[in-house]
């Protein structure tokens, strides 16, 4: 068992596709395939079923990816220790990052371009893959520093009928989509939101919880969807809408995510930095009425009004 293999395999686990894990590790999907099944050969179990058109992790896959991240981050730990170095700071998003905190970071940082859900980009900081991610905590972790930077409030999409000026968080309608890889977390926020508000809870399968499959949902609804975080280029279509919600406003909480033990000088300086720009361009304040789901590790700090 080689380290460069478990790194493979971590990135096929993440990705659950060879050809854009062989992207990410910018070598030859079928040099990739090779080396895959050299793994499984040396571990004596298959970790993934295949074929052409999809890919899976194994019972013994599932099991055996955390001692993979945990690994992969002992040697990049030791490898820091050894050299004196720490190289540039290596910073994951999921769909959020601050103009202004791009455009003051120092040529240390490095913006990392895989684009991918929050639970990746924290598994990623676990395992030493990045240094830094800006994401959503489902949960407090003790192996992690979870810095609040903004609790975003989450917009209602109605159509243009609807004249109200504002949307009662139980009149929504929240999509939740079966498709874990990339909405887990989501999922999450968005059950216990429906649990709390009696906010009606909606499944998909096909991805529309976001872009325009999510525009052409809330045409076919014809009602009050709450809109997810995630970002895309799609404008607004004519006919639709987008109101505040009310009694409460839900919360999505952006924080930056670092290792706990991680005390390097140029980490707590990217942490500082952070907070600052969030601060200054005005997004520590919270609604009068907020929500953040039972677990949130805000969510403490929301309630008592003592977050900024």
């Amino acid at each position: 068992m080689e380290l460069r293999q478990l790194r493979y395999f971590v990135a096929v686990a993440e990705e659950l596709n060879f050809s854009r894990a062989a992207a990410r590790l910018h070598i030859a999907a079928p040099s990739l395939s090779q080396q895959i099944k050299a793994l499984e050969a040396s571990v004596g179990a298959q970790l993934f079923v295949r074929d052409r058109r999809h890919v899976e992790l194994t019972s013994t896959g599932r099991l055996f990816l955390p001692d993979a991240r945990e690994i992969i981050g002992l040697a990049a730990s030791a490898q820091r220790r050894l050299t004196g170095t720490s190289g540039p700071v290596r910073l994951g998003y999921v769909s959020w990052v601050p103009d202004e905190l791009i455009a003051s970071v120092r040529s240390d940082v490095r913006l990392d371009e895989w684009v991918m859900p929050s639970h990746i980009q924290i598994a990623r900081v676990l395992d030493g893959g990045l240094d830094a991610a800006i994401a959503w905590a489902a949960a407090s972790d003790e192996r992690l520093h979870q810095q609040l930077l903004w609790p975003e409030p989450l917009l209602a999409v109605v159509p243009a009928r609807i004249r109200e000026p504002s949307i009662l968080a139980g009149d929504l309608r929240a999509l939740v989509d079966a498709d874990l890889t990339s909405w887990d977390a989501w999922n999450q926020f968005a059950q216990d939101f429906a649990d709390a508000t009696g906010a009606r809870v909606v499944k998909v399968d096909d991805g529309s919880v976001t872009g325009p499959a999510f525009y052409d949902r809330c045409r076919r609804m014809n009602a009050p969807i709450l809109q997810a975080p995630k970002r895309h280029a799609t404008p607004l279509p004519a006919g639709l809408r987008t109101r505040p919600v009310r009694g409460p406003t839900p919360l999505w909480c952006w924080s930056l995510i670092t290792r706990a033990a991680d005390d390097r000088p140029a980490v707590l300086s990217l942490a500082e930095n952070a907070a600052k720009v969030t601060r200054a361009a005005g997004l520590h304040t919270v609604p009068s009425d907020p929500w953040v789901p039972p677990r949130d590790p805000h969510r403490a700090a929301i309630g008592a009004g003592t977050f900024g």
